[in-house]
């Protein structure tokens, strides 16, 4: 579920900050959520000054905003590369002596396996947060995409990984959370994760198990959003 909490002013200029990396003929994924979102506009400001680029989304919502402001869409399929992609998350391990420095949690808006397709394609992925995103540990629910088929399935395969798995349901709707790609979502309580990529092996290798929101050395960069600017960590 989506992570409250962080000032807006904090957020925009993280995500204004980022869309300062944005180079003419570059392929931009484009994230999901209020923070990407800053992003997202400040990237239609820039084209409307001239700046050429193309967008991937990662969500039926970043289309939308994409489309809004202007920024030309393309697919992974139709493109020999993504050169930048820009993400929020839901948590960031901020611990630069932890081996887990800079492992996400995301997924809180259900776009966490198109999301992963785009970042883990491109040649540097930056995420854009605020600080009260940051942890010295993971230890939120993770995310899980799974089969429709298989959710009770894998809700009880991820029970004996010690984690408490409870399926997603709608806010506005009768009914589970269905993702942009026709499935459900477990989010996933284990507590604490001290192994985050020996977790995040362990469910994928789970069938019917589409993707999960652990994102271990992934990112490039954090750009955390304070009251006075950004704060960059490089990992």
């Amino acid at each position: 579920m989506k992570t409250d909490g962080g000032s807006d002013a904090a957020k925009r200029r993280a995500g204004e900050r980022v869309a300062e990396d944005i180079e003419n003929g570059f392929v931009v994924g484009l994230g999901t959520g209020s923070t990407t979102a800053h992003a997202i506009r400040a990237i239609g400001r820039a084209i409307d000054d001239g700046l050429d680029i193309r967008g991937i989304p990662t969500s039926f919502q970043a289309r939308q905003l994409a489309l809004e402001v202007g920024i030309p869409l393309t697919d992974l399929d139709a493109v020999d590369g993504v050169d930048l992609a820009i993400d929020g998350a839901d948590q960031v391990v901020d611990a630069p002596d932890a081996t887990a420095h800079g492992a996400l949690i995301k997924g809180g808006g259900a776009a966490h396996a198109r999301e992963k397709l785009v970042d883990t394609a491109a040649d540097r992925f930056v995420v854009v947060a605020d600080p009260s995103k940051l942890t010295a540990r993971l230890e939120r629910s993770v995310p899980v995409e799974v089969l429709p088929d298989a959710h009770t399935v894998v809700a009880d395969r991820l029970a004996e990984l010690g984690g408490e798995a409870t399926l997603r349901t709608a806010e506005r709707k009768d009914g589970p959370v269905v993702t942009d790609n026709g499935n459900l979502v477990l989010d996933c309580e284990f507590g604490p994760i001290d192994d985050p990529d020996g977790l995040a092996t362990r469910l994928s290798r789970l069938p019917g198990v589409v993707e999960h929101g652990l994102f271990v050395g992934v990112a490039d960069a954090t750009y955390v959003g304070t009251d006075d600017g950004v704060d960059v960590r490089r990992y």
